[in-house]
């Protein structure tokens, strides 16, 4: 199934619905505006296995040109519209896009994009640019005629270091032809044509990108959010009938620390996924949301790069709490620093066997330091964590983020797990800074949950609040105050920005 088969019997089902403006794409206009641009690109040169590149926000046609490029057999890059220029000129030319497309009120930001075939624009015009509705408008809307599988090739959101491309192999499948993540939904969400599905993060990131366009396959409705909000999300469950859902953690946490008024006086009982992922979620936050929800809160974890699938159902995390799942996809196996097998319990780097394979385009260094220390080609995200006896996976931290204080290994993921779930705090991060004596110890940023109340106090109850909880090593010696934390849409803390800022930089 795809949006074409779908528009061909209930074209006037609405596809995609904006939550904030009201605005539908039906499966005819999706399809048609698909068509359209596929014949433009082809008309432009591009054939299968070229690039696309597009920075959009969450726009009523952001589905439209992924389709586009994906009917069309080609890469295509949803690049992040929070970045800036140099980071946007980045990417591009990384890809090695031909075609870029963006929007008016992404001008700005846009121009730094140089060196491709064809610029186009949304919602307007600025230098350099063709208008985008005026490029597609003589198009036919019938499919072109070498249809096939394109591919994303999603950057990594650079929280440790430049964005990274992950490419995976194009299939050249024929366009129904349903692939891994189409089953694997399938299966575990049970997604059916009346379904509706709402959306609250950037469609640019790979989950929300993937299981929407999934989710379209079947002919369900996609309920877009411009910006996640608390209060909004509950209405739209409601207003909609929702579904299913995708969500990170820390919306998990605003939602909870609504007023019990605003939590409970909606309708949710549509609602019948809730699935997370992308960041660890603490468990007494999870406890909450099975306590609020239900039963019907499903976990994965999986990265970009497609090399592992880890699934915890709401029964298995109640008795394995604080899991991240047990593998669908590919073998896990935990390693040490020389790269040999750890048994259950042991902390180790997370790797993957039998699983897809991957390559970060135009960059073999970081391919290879992906890869095992063993030569099997093995490959990891860069994340610590142990298995239990029975095969269900723990995360402790990522391995860039340890803090290594006279000696003792400390994971920050264990004390923001704590403090997170403080009624003061808003958000919190926690890292290494230098320390004469131990090397590092460890810090705590914290947004508060009103500024006003940032200070010594405040302080002092959060590390007394944490080594009531954890041994007093992992806890934070000190606690700075930050109106806002640098956390990206999808709930990635950019936490080496903060860390950063306590460091010299190097010479």
């Amino acid at each position: 199934m795809y949006p074409g088969a779908i528009a061909a019997v209930t074209p006037d089902k609405p596809a995609v619905i904006m939550a904030g403006s009201g605005e539908v794409v039906t499966y005819r206009r999706l399809d048609e505006e698909s068509n359209r641009l596929a014949h433009l690109f082809r008309s432009a040169g591009l054939r299968p296995g070229d690039h696309i590149a597009f920075m959009l926000p969450n726009h009523p046609l952001f589905l439209a040109v992924a389709w586009a490029a994906h009917r069309s057999g080609l890469y295509y890059t949803a690049v992040s519209s929070r970045l800036q220029a140099g980071e946007l000129a980045y990417i591009v030319d990384n890809c090695e896009a031909q075609v870029f497309i963006t929007s008016a009120e992404l001008a700005d930001v846009a121009q730094a994009v140089t060196g491709v075939r064809l610029r186009l624009m949304l919602d307007g015009v600025a230098d350099g640019f063709d208008s985008y509705e005026q490029a597609v408008a003589g198009q036919p809307v019938t499919p072109i005629e070498d249809e096939s599988q394109g591919a994303d090739m999603l950057y990594s959101s650079g929280t440790t270091g430049r964005p990274k491309g992950v490419k995976p192999k194009l299939s050249h499948a024929a366009l129904d032809e349903p692939g891994a993540l189409f089953n694997l939904v399938s299966f575990l969400f049970a997604p059916e044509q009346d379904s509706v599905y709402l959306s609250p993060a950037p469609l640019y990131h790979a989950a929300p990108l993937r299981y929407c366009m999934t989710f379209q396959r079947l002919g369900a409705t996609v309920v877009v959010m411009e910006k996640f909000d608390p209060v909004r999300y509950l209405e739209l469950v409601e207003k909609y009938h929702v579904t299913h859902s995708q969500l990170v953690p820390t919306m998990f946490v605003k939602m909870l620390k609504l007023p019990e008024e605003e939590r409970t006086k909606r309708d949710i009982s549509s609602l019948k996924f809730a699935i997370h992922a992308a960041a660890p979620c603490p468990a007494p936050v999870k406890e909450q949301m099975i306590d609020w929800w239900g039963p019907i809160v499903h976990e994965y974890y999986a990265g970009t790069e497609g090399n592992g699938f880890l699934y915890a159902g709401p029964q298995d995390w109640l008795a394995h709490k604080g899991t991240v799942g047990r593998s669908l996809l590919g073998k896990v196996h935990i390693l040490d620093e020389e790269g040999n097998d750890l048994p259950p319990g042991e902390h180790g780097t997370i790797y993957f066997s039998d699983g897809l394979t991957f390559e970060y385009h135009g960059d073999p260094g970081k391919t290879r330091a992906a890869q095992d220390p063993g030569g099997r080609g093995w490959t990891t995200l860069g994340d610590i964590g142990y298995l239990d006896e029975e095969g269900f996976l723990y995360l402790t931290d990522r391995r860039s983020y340890m803090i290594i204080s006279g000696g003792v290994n400390i994971y920050p993921q264990e004390s923001e797990n704590v403090l997170v779930i403080h009624p003061k705090v808003a958000d919190v991060a926690v890292f290494g800074v230098p320390d004469e004596e131990m090397g590092e110890q460890v810090k705590a940023v914290v947004q508060p949950a009103d500024m006003n109340e940032a200070g010594p106090a405040l302080e002092a109850e959060l590390i007394a609040y944490c080594r009531e909880r954890l041994a007093h090593f992992k806890c934070p010696k000190s606690v700075d105050f930050r109106e806002e934390l640098p956390r990206h849409p999808t709930g990635k803390l950019y936490k080496r920005l903060l860390r950063d800022e306590y460091w010299p930089k190097p010479a």
